[in-house]
């Protein structure tokens, strides 16, 4: 008998398309720039800054194919986790003045091309 984490991981898996492309209910609508880094082999992993689409609870996240939930503040330096692998993640807004690692700096943090045009923009302060 699966356990209702497996039907959920799977449910979601059938959601994403093959090109990681949200389902159309969750479109730009519920989507924002945020800044994605990698922290389950230490306190600075690899970073990326990209669009990550919101369920309509606001409670998932979703990004290039990867579903994540809070840790609702149990995490160490961490507030989501990959709910297929299990791997903790930090998950926030992009700072303005690039410095978006832990530590300061934006060493290795990849910026999606895709949203390249309007990062740059924001940090820049053109948007707001």
């Amino acid at each position: 008998m699966r356990s209702e984490l497996d039907r959920r991981i799977e449910y979601q898996k059938l959601r994403l398309d093959q090109n990681n492309t949200p389902p159309q209910e969750m479109r730009e609508a519920r989507s924002r720039i945020m800044y994605i880094e990698d922290k389950s082999l230490g306190l600075e992993g690899s970073a990326r800054i990209g669009r990550v689409y919101f369920s309509k609870s606001g409670k998932t996240l979703y990004y290039r194919g990867k579903t994540f939930q809070s840790l609702k503040g149990r995490g160490y330096k961490s507030n989501f986790y990959d709910i297929e692998s299990g791997d903790e993640y930090w998950i926030s807004g992009p700072r303005k003045d690039r410095s978006d690692r832990l530590y300061g700096g934006n060493d290795g943090v990849v910026v999606d091309e895709d949203i390249a045009q309007e990062y740059f923009a924001y940090v820049s302060g053109a948007l707001k």
